[in-house]
């Protein structure tokens, strides 16, 4: 009996871990975001935020989307915005959506691996 009570303590031990460790991630890919938006949306541009999605990661970008992301950029924000650096492998992303003018609005953020530098949007 004594053992699996330490199994499932162990268990939801582990899940906590888990649990915290995404949080944290989420946190910081969050605050990486609303900094981005704060540098570069345009001067007297008014939004008020929503939410955020769940933090993802995809493999699917390649340098020739995040140059037409960075190309396209959104209407929004400022144009000739300085971009972090196009990681190898797993890229981060996080959806945005605020109001402007009565619409909701939504932007999905391209995040490095280390979740500190936006790298493109849409």
């Amino acid at each position: 009996m004594m053992n699996s009570r330490a199994y499932i303590i162990n268990i939801l031990l582990c899940l906590s871990v888990l649990f915290v460790a995404s949080c944290g991630k989420q946190h910081t890919a969050e605050q990486t975001v609303k900094d981005f938006v704060a540098q570069n949306m345009k001067d007297g541009i008014e939004t008020q935020r929503i939410g955020f999605g769940d933090l993802g990661t995809t493999r699917h970008i390649n340098d020739s989307l995040v140059t037409k992301m960075r190309k396209n950029g959104a209407e929004l924000y400022k144009s000739g915005i300085a971009y972090g650096q196009v990681p190898t492998g797993e890229v981060y992303y996080l959806r945005m959506k605020y109001l402007h003018q009565g619409d909701t609005l939504q932007n999905t953020f391209y995040l490095d691996s280390e979740l500190k530098e936006v790298i493109a949007f849409k």
